[in-house]
């Protein structure tokens, strides 16, 4: 992608953006949050006044972005709810300041433009902070969860029922019940590996936190010994390490945090949010083999559904206005769902060539 297209991108997510947030100013009842999408908009539309000068000095025009992104983001708006939906939005805002910063070192530049857009990145960065710290409803971890959850269910069901209904073309009934089985067990399987990995990692943060605990209060001066070296392979120099660790030496709780990773994710709530997700993403591939005559007009409905699904993943992902990347995220989830089903049923014809079942 070249600069110029890139600087497009940035001018229609700053556009799409500018215009969310004026919306969420107008239609916000409490007075403090209509202020401050105000003000958000209003550095937005500072944000986006920059790229159109930068585009029409080199010879580009700008144009309106598309209806549908903007459409879709009140959609998902009044269905999440203003502080739900902006925590998901949060999740994606150090996308954008990665795509700035990467920007900033690699175009041909002049200075005045290097900072602006050193300033767009500090305002960006800000804009995360905010929507964090005051919008944040819905952790981010559980987002995770649920987005993974339900993509894993939806793939890999679509597969499933896809693969069987090569082996099993008149009898969609037997596909959607030998899926439901797979995607249940699945379910279980996947909350189950959850709950193990979040529960095992806060344990061994516990442990380490205790040891370092003992280890302050028997070997203090070991205990600086190993903030130095921790703080020394994270590249701060000699000297400040120094500093620090002797400020710190009387502060036990200063320096455990340190030390100690804190994990505050709930591992009950984590399993609960993935395998409950898995179990809505198999629904849209296995539904159809319920109630079709046979399983390929089972299946045409399956990946149609599936496919709908993998694009409402995408945009909960992305939640971008307008943007490049919202388009290119479904691209790549609907195309690599769909790609998975297509081999698993190259598969199931497979099977039933070289081993001759037929049902």
């Amino acid at each position: 992608m070249n600069e110029t297209t890139k600087a497009m991108s940035f001018y229609t997510d700053e556009r799409g953006a500018s215009r969310l947030y004026a919306y969420l100013a107008g239609s916000e009842k409490d007075p403090a949050l209509r202020a401050r999408f105000a003000e958000l908009a209003r550095v937005e539309n500072l944000h986006m006044a920059f790229w159109r000068a930068f585009l029409l000095k080199r010879g580009i025009a700008t144009a309106e972005p598309s209806w549908f992104s903007f459409a879709w983001a009140r959609l998902l708006r009044r269905i999440l709810g203003t502080r739900r939906y902006l925590s998901l939005l949060e999740i994606t805002e150090a996308t954008a300041v990665d795509s700035y910063y990467q920007f900033l070192n690699s175009a041909t530049l002049e200075e005045a433009e290097k900072t602006n857009i050193a300033r767009i990145i500090e305002d960006e960065l800000g804009h995360e902070e905010e929507l964090e710290s005051q919008f944040n409803a819905l952790p981010k971890d559980n987002v995770r969860d649920f987005v993974m959850g339900m993509n894993d269910g939806l793939v890999e069901l679509l597969g499933a029922v896809t693969g069987l209904s090569a082996v099993y073309p008149t009898r969609p009934q037997i596909v959607a019940v030998n899926g439901l089985v797979v995607g249940l067990a699945g379910a279980l399987s996947m909350a189950i590996g959850t709950w193990v990995s979040v529960r095992s990692q806060r344990q061994v943060n516990e442990g380490i936190r205790r040891k370092t605990d003992l280890l302050f209060s028997v070997a203090p001066k070991r205990a600086q010994a190993e903030l130095a070296r921790k703080l020394t392979e994270s590249g701060m120099p000699a000297d400040l390490t120094d500093e620090v660790t002797e400020k710190l030496a009387s502060n036990k709780e200063a320096m455990i945090g340190l030390l100690t990773e804190h994990t505050p994710v709930n591992e009950i709530r984590s399993a609960l949010f993935t395998g409950v997700a898995y179990i809505i993403g198999l629904l849209f591939p296995v539904l159809p083999y319920f109630f079709a005559r046979n399983s390929f007009m089972a299946l045409i409905f399956s990946v149609f559904f599936a496919g709908l699904a993998l694009a409402i993943v995408a945009s909960i992902i992305t939640l971008t206005a307008g943007s490049n990347a919202f388009r290119r995220k479904i691209r790549e989830m609907v195309i690599t769902g769909l790609g998975a089903a297509a081999a698993s049923y190259a598969f199931g014809r497979l099977v039933q060539a070289v081993f001759g079942i037929h049902a």
